[in-house]
């Protein structure tokens, strides 16, 4: 179902985008696993949540202040900081290197496989824009076979600024060489869905839960259950 939003500019065609920018953690990998790896080193598997909202608040704010960290670094100092007071069986330093060595193990949602390859299909440019590092994206690809159907894999350690700063979708457009209104973000976030709707793209908002979507972000203008319903989607607006 699409959705109109107030601040859409009226020059956007509907049909499919020349450039698809997914999002990759979360939106593509199911990081849920990992809350198996806080319970292996003795902490709630709760705290797997609490971490990475926690990770992700710190790294908008030091890119609302102008400036970043690599997403490997303060997810590994955040872990330190949120493991200091728990039980564990093991220490907080050999804790956190299990909780990032699954990283490395993650698998991408069930629907992602299959909706790569339909959107591929449609003739549109598939890339990947993440506020984690590329080597991530590069291993989850290719342990889901998909790592062909992507032209490249950015990272926004190349643009110096996190998702959702205005910088991150421009140094997107710039390495593809696509304008704003010819690129389409696909994200579960709806921070990222605000974000580049706000930087000029068009959005896809990934709605695997069925949540509601906050009223103080900017609309998408695409909500789609799956990666293989947008591309359903996309196919019959290109008609």
């Amino acid at each position: 179902m699409s959705s109109e939003h107030e601040n859409e500019s009226p020059s956007r065609a509907p049909g499919a985008p020349r450039l698809l920018i997914f999002d990759v953690n979360e939106t593509l990998s199911d990081m849920a696993p990992l809350s198996q790896r806080f319970q292996d080193v003795g902490a709630p598997a709760h705290l797997r949540a609490t971490w990475f909202a926690g990770l992700l608040r710190d790294g908008f704010a030091l890119a609302a202040a102008g400036t970043s960290q690599t997403f490997a670094e303060l997810a590994r100092e955040s872990l330190k900081i949120i493991l200091d007071d728990q039980e564990l069986d093991r220490s907080v330093d050999a804790a956190v290197q299990h909780v990032m060595t699954g990283f490395t193990e993650l698998s991408v949602h069930d629907d992602v496989p299959d909706g790569i390859v339909a959107l591929n299909d449609l003739g549109v440019r598939l890339v990947t824009l993440s506020n984690g590092s590329a080597s991530v994206a590069d291993s989850l690809l290719e342990r889901a076979g998909i790592r062909s159907q992507f032209e490249r894999l950015l990272t926004v350690d190349d643009a110096d600024r996190w998702k959702p700063a205005p910088e991150s979708y421009a140094y997107a457009l710039e390495r593809c060489g696509v304008a704003a209104h010819d690129a389409m973000l696909v994200a579960v976030h709806p921070w990222d869905i605000d974000g580049a709707s706000r930087a000029g793209l068009a959005t896809a908002w990934l709605d695997r839960s069925g949540a509601p979507y906050p009223a103080y972000f900017m609309a998408p203008d695409v909500r789609a259950t799956s990666c293989v319903d947008l591309a359903a989607q996309l196919a019959r607006s290109s008609g």
